[in-house]
């Protein structure tokens, strides 16, 4: 079945697009390096679940997903231009979004729950060898029977994993980590793309139910599961919808109407977010909808500061800073990860300095540098993970 009157997009690569997510994965690297210092602003901490509020960390799960979403458009519609047909592009969401579930899935089962001595190997060279074999399957210079031999590992690495106390269970869902609820998310908001054919009545219905999806999943049978991926769905529709509004040719507008779509777009949510509040608190922890509508409408009106600049004004240079980062999301975020296991595993610590008040920050910062640096030197020579 073919779909047409889809939106009309741009095909070319969009630089605020780019910008934003090279933006959040900077600021990731940022507050991740952070994690576990002291003496440090409490606004860049990551908040506890007790509490009821956000920080600059807590902004960049959500900023992942609501820049998943401006994507949704461009890649749905490129897929159905090359293949011709929902059969295909379907196949090729449900891979991409398994695949960023396998690797929330095997993520997460490095965090809790793991039994050592029954696996017969460390957790650190266990989690090892997946990023290797994760190269070997989604490396964009692997070949096929390097990435058969890349499924055949982590096959086996599912079978070797062992948890519980007696050793005696498998690897867990638990909540799927970060990857993984991208994932999840991806697809669900892809479906209803395709469904809805790109309308953004449709999309706006599907992000309204998202949210009374929460509603009823706490007050019928408090599944904070459901709930939680309903959440973090609505984010992905709501990147989509911006996404829309600011590039779809069709709709005919000029750039400051689409500007005021935007920001209009960005003050509904944060009113939403506001009247919401007065039912749930906001917390990522607990992925409730007023977190998720401030964090979309933060991202709304950032996303359009980003298309006044690089589209209209045409102010574009300054975005090499973040390129590398927006070109390579997937190695830029696992790099930091994987350097992590690799110095647990070898039982290497950062020096305690580093990790208080002013020089922990400068320390984030040049870490921060330094891996978006080490990710441009590997976009020079394509090792990059594609899913």
């Amino acid at each position: 079945m073919q779909i047409k009157k889809l939106p009309v997009l741009p095909r070319q690569r969009i630089v605020a697009i780019d910008a934003l997510r090279g933006l959040t994965f900077v600021v990731m690297l940022f507050v991740n390096c952070l994690s576990g210092a002291d003496g440090i602003p409490y606004g860049i901490q990551h908040m506890a679940a007790s509490v009821d509020g956000m920080s600059l960390a807590d902004i960049v799960f959500p900023a992942f997903l609501f820049v998943v979403g401006t994507s949704v458009p461009f890649s749905l519609n490129h897929r159905l231009a090359i293949e011709g047909s929902t059969g295909q592009t379907l196949r090729q969401v449900a891979a991409r979004a398994f695949g960023l579930i396998v690797f929330g899935l095997f993520m997460v089962n490095t965090e809790e729950g793991y039994n050592q001595a029954a696996m017969g190997i460390s957790i650190e060279l266990w989690a090892l060898c997946f990023f290797g074999a994760a190269l070997l399957v989604w490396g964009t210079r692997s070949n096929r029977l390097l990435r058969w031999s890349g499924v055949a590992v982590i096959v086996l690495l599912a079978l070797v994993y062992r948890s519980g106390p007696a050793g005696d269970g498998s690897m867990q869902t638990s909540w799927w980590g970060i990857l993984g609820c991208i994932g999840w998310a991806y697809l669900a908001a892809s479906l209803v793309y395709l469904a809805g054919r790109g309308r953004l009545a449709v999309l706006v219905l599907a992000a309204v139910a998202c949210v009374l999806w929460f509603m009823d999943s706490h007050a019928l049978d408090g599944n904070e599961v459901v709930a939680m991926h309903a959440t973090h769905t609505s984010v992905v529709l709501c990147g989509a919808i911006c996404a829309l509004l600011l590039f779809d040719g069709a709709r005919g507008a000029d750039g400051m109407r689409r500007v005021a779509a935007g920001l209009a777009m960005a003050l509904l949510l944060a009113v939403a977010a506001y009247l919401l509040h007065h039912v749930y608190p906001i917390s990522k922890i607990g992925a409730t909808p007023p977190w998720a509508l401030y964090c979309a409408a933060l991202c709304s009106g950032l996303l359009v500061l980003l298309y006044w600049l690089t589209t209209m004004r045409h102010l574009t240079r300054w975005t090499a800073l973040v390129q590398p980062a927006a070109a390579n999301p997937l190695v830029t975020y696992l790099l930091p990860i994987v350097l992590a296991t690799l110095m647990r595993y070898l039982h290497l610590h950062w020096w305690p300095v580093l990790m208080h008040g002013g020089v922990a920050i400068a320390f984030a910062l040049l870490f921060s540098s330094v891996i978006v640096a080490v990710v441009a030197v590997l976009n020079v020579y394509n090792v990059k993970l594609k899913l």
